[in-house]
């Protein structure tokens, strides 16, 4: 019997289909009402390939003993330019779960974290609310449908690293709901489920080496590999719909407390990477392993780690030391070839999550900043190394970053910018003078002799 997807995902890039799409295919082995639809609102390039290979594709697990497994779970596939499929599908009783992968920036949020609504793309849905360019238009659109139909509401599980994303989704989908229809509004309010969620799964691009790995592996030319370490992680605040699909059954966590698992994430496996990537890219580094093979950076992000991170975390779950230990095995692994490169991009987005938020918090304590400071000037001189010398930036804000960047003064520039850094955090002395000095030593020592410097300098601080 064949059955109608149960699941709509957007956003269907590398880490979607290494990681949800492999937990769904677990499921389906048991329950094969739960197929996936592919939806990609920017680029068709994936779904046509998925389209080619009728949604087969290769999973490589690097690790000591690489293995490869060919996955299954997506069943219908939608570029841009397929919206009225797109449309009955989100409508359809059978589709009960909608996911997304599009990218912190993605969802349209302002710098407080509610809706943009300055955003072109929400101004866009706003105007033509039936033919919408933005998740949140598509979700409100489908919400509505659903709504006319006298149909619950699907629950809708944003994967992307973001604190309390689920609640965020939900408020943002509502304030632009309400701009609309406000007894729509008061039904996805009171209906629909957004649950908060982390996801865990270190998943480097796709590149021409995974391409020609599998096929030599294999002995099929995949043009949609992906790749992943063993490990990964989907952790679900429990609060979804009982007619949904069993996702515990297929590994994932159901808990109360997704904020702790989180948090944790964001802060520590994030942060880190996040140093690795700006840190490793000033001294020349290209992966994160060959990162971590560096001595002076390996133990500047381990002590910023353990020290600094760890002191932010407001729960036990997971154990903290221990998933530091766990972490820093996983970013020595040599089988992922993940490119600091990628790590890097859409900084603007990702620091708030990643670093600033433990920066406030290290402030407010009273502990140490030196690490967290030199860590963010590290993506500062990145990014001004970039702006000076031509090079691209992979950043929504990246026109203000490159003009930043050039400018005579690119570290208070930067600090300026109210889409990154709040102004109270900005404006306090003893922040702003830290990362201006942690800026003056990159220039004055270099990066390497900086790490070392400041490793040693923050544990009298």
């Amino acid at each position: 019997m064949t059955h109608a997807p149960g699941i709509v995902h957007f956003g269907p890039g590398a880490f979607h289909r290494a990681h949800q799409g492999d937990f769904i295919d677990r499921l389906l082995r048991d329950d094969p009402r739960w197929g996936i639809a592919a939806a990609s609102l920017r680029s068709a390039g994936t779904v046509e390939k998925l389209k080619r290979q009728n949604g087969r594709y290769t999973l490589a697990i690097l690790d000591e003993q690489p293995a490869y497994r060919t996955l299954h779970a997506h069943r219908e596939w939608f570029g841009p330019e397929e919206s009225v499929g797109l449309r009955a599908r989100l409508r359809h009783p059978a589709t009960r779960l909608v996911t997304a992968t599009v990218t912190e920036k993605g969802h349209c949020l302002a710098a407080d974290g509610t809706l943009d609504f300055g955003h072109p793309d929400i101004l866009h849905d706003l105007a033509a609310p039936n033919q919408p360019h933005s998740l949140i238009g598509w979700l409100a659109l489908a919400l509505a449908d659903r709504h006319a139909d006298r149909e619950p509401p699907f629950a809708t599980i944003t994967c992307d690293n973001m604190a309390s994303n689920g609640r965020k989704l939900a408020a943002a989908v509502t304030a632009f709901a309400q701009r609309i229809d406000a007894d729509l509004a008061r039904w996805i309010e009171g209906e629909a489920r957004f649950p908060d969620t982390m996801v865990d799964a270190i998943t480097p691009a796709t590149t021409d080496d995974l391409r020609a790995r599998v096929a030599a592996a294999t002995g099929w030319r995949d043009a949609a590999p992906v790749c992943r370490e063993s490990y990964a992680a989907w952790v679900i605040e429990d609060v979804l719909p009982g007619d949904g699909p069993d996702l515990a059954a297929a590994g994932a966590i159901l808990t109360s407390n997704v904020a702790a698992w989180e948090q944790a994430k964001l802060r520590l496996l994030n942060g880190a990477h996040s140093t690795l990537a700006y840190a490793g890219l000033m001294g020349g580094h290209e992966t994160v392993a060959a990162a971590m093979d560096d001595p002076v950076l390996a133990a500047f992000v381990e002590r910023m780690m353990r020290e600094d991170i760890a002191a932010t975390l407001t729960s036990a779950a997971p154990e903290p030391q221990r998933y530091i230990e766990e972490l820093l095995q996983r970013f020595r692994n040599p089988a992922i070839g993940h490119k600091l490169s990628q790590i890097a991009w859409d900084g603007s987005q990702k620091l708030p999550y990643r670093l600033l938020d433990t920066l406030t918090d290290l402030r407010r304590s009273g502990r140490p900043i030196h690490r967290i400071a030199l860590a963010i000037a590290a993506w500062m001189a990145f990014i001004r190394r970039q702006a000076q010398a031509g090079a691209p930036i992979v950043d929504p804000l990246a026109e203000a970053l490159t003009t930043a960047g050039r400018g005579a003064d690119p570290a208070r520039a930067l600090l300026e910018m109210t889409a990154i850094f709040p102004p109270g955090l900005a404006s306090d002395a003893l922040v702003r003078g830290a990362i201006l000095d942690a800026i003056d030593r990159i220039d004055n020592i270099g990066v390497h002799t900086a790490l070392a410097a400041t490793m040693e300098e923050a544990q009298f601080a």
